[in-house]
């Protein structure tokens, strides 16, 4: 079997050791937000979910969908949010289509710290674009990731996607 190491993803994971050891949750923090300050990266928010940005994404428009109540498991999540969940999944893949025409996608979670979730204790949702290619010589050797684009440009594209298929944010 061969490795391919990635050392700037134990970065982003030791990131979040302080907001851990203080008691705070990015997540519940996050849901206060108003979707229309640019300086932050909520983009859309549901009776039981809202939907972020990532701020380390693997590929531009990387969102992550998040049950509104602080959940530490899968097993937590009612009926209710386990619909939403999934809807949103599927809308914000439609957005993505519209803005990026992706080739493809990764849609998941990681639970635990084992399972690689850099915030293990508020479950969270990922949706990746992705496109043949997208992996390169610069973060296989480089250790360097290449987003082409600025959060705040991201976002904007995000809200105006979501609005023009129509949507509410709550």
């Amino acid at each position: 079997m061969k490795n391919l190491w990635s050392p700037w993803r134990s970065k982003y994971i030791e990131s979040f050791k302080d907001e851990q050891s203080n008691g705070k949750c990015i997540f519940c923090e996050a849901v206060q937000n108003d979707i229309s300050d640019l300086n932050n990266l909520v983009i859309r928010k549901s009776k039981n979910t809202f939907v972020i940005m990532n701020l380390y994404p693997y590929n531009n428009g990387h969102l992550m969908i998040v049950p509104n109540r602080h959940l530490g498991s899968i097993e937590q999540i009612t009926s209710e949010e386990s619909h939403e969940l999934i809807d949103e999944l599927i809308l914000a893949e439609k957005v993505l289509q519209k803005i990026y025409s992706p080739h493809g996608f990764n849609i998941g979670a990681n639970l635990g710290r084992a399972g690689g979730a850099g915030i293990e204790e508020h479950i969270h949702f990922h949706i990746v674009p992705r496109w043949n290619g997208d992996t390169n010589f610069m973060p296989a050797i480089g250790e360097v990731k290449v987003i082409s684009q600025d959060l705040a440009e991201t976002k904007k594209k995000l809200l105006a996607s979501y609005a023009e298929l129509k949507l509410s944010t709550d």
